[in-house]
């Protein structure tokens, strides 16, 4: 019986030991995890809203666009510092819609 004791005994300060040299094991997972979600998820949203960016950007009189509403028209002039469109969606019908709300550009001018 006193054999079991001792077992016992030294199981317990053989689990502490380890318990410390653990800990980078243990958080191993979450950090795989988190570099797995970043390259999958994050890095490529980055990326995405960069572009959209650059091209809301680059509008210019002349280009065709759709708007995020589905709405086709041309760009035929800007408002109040570049932060409104006027365009036009048929022959004297134009609206007036903020940059933001362009989600592409069909046909740039020049094309």
């Amino acid at each position: 019986m006193f054999w079991i004791t001792e077992a016992y005994a030294m199981s317990g300060q053989q689990g502490q030991q380890a318990e410390g040299g653990n800990v980078f094991m243990n958080m191993l997972p979450f950090l795989l995890m988190f570099v797995v979600m970043y390259f999958l998820l994050i890095r490529p949203q980055y990326k995405k809203q960069k572009e959209q960016q650059s091209m809301i950007d680059a509008l210019h009189k002349g280009d065709k666009v759709v708007t995020n509403g589905g709405i086709h028209g041309t760009i035929v002039g800007v408002k109040e510092k570049d932060s409104i469109l006027v365009v036009q969606v048929a022959k004297d019908v134009r609206i007036e819609v903020s940059r933001g709300a362009i989600s592409r550009v069909t046909d740039k001018k020049g094309d």
